[in-house]
């Protein structure tokens, strides 16, 4: 019985070093758009809050029907994220692989500069 209760003492005291510490990120997005006119609505949806691929984060109109942008308060113990942008409901990159945000570990604040619907030239 002692023995047990020793193991569940050294567990209790290792379980919070497994815990991956988070870092608050603030992510500054600007997206171009080319070509379309009559926008409505332009979102960003990704994994970890505040984004969701369920539904749009929203993105203001910087230049209407042309440039548009938002600043993200990211938490997260990740160097990198997943996104995806949508305008009017319809997403960009159809099967394609998600675009990749590296957060990195060293600064608070992140620029992601991106073009509706055109893939990252690596």
């Amino acid at each position: 019985m002692k023995s047990i209760l020793f193991l569940i003492t050294i567990a209790l005291f290792l379980l919070p070093a497994c815990v991956q510490k988070a870092y608050k990120k603030t992510i500054i997005i600007t997206l171009e758009i080319k070509g379309k006119k009559d926008i409505e609505t332009v979102g960003i949806r990704g994994g970890g809050g505040p984004l969701s691929w369920d539904e749009d984060y929203p993105l203001q109109a910087i230049v209407k029907d042309s440039l548009y942008g938002s600043t993200i308060e990211w938490v997260t113990g990740y160097n990198s994220g997943e996104v995806k942008f949508t305008v009017n409901g319809d997403w960009e990159l159809k099967e394609k692989p998600n675009r990749a945000v590296k957060l990195g570990k060293s600064a608070d604040t992140v620029y992601v500069g991106a073009v509706f619907d055109e893939s990252v030239k690596e």
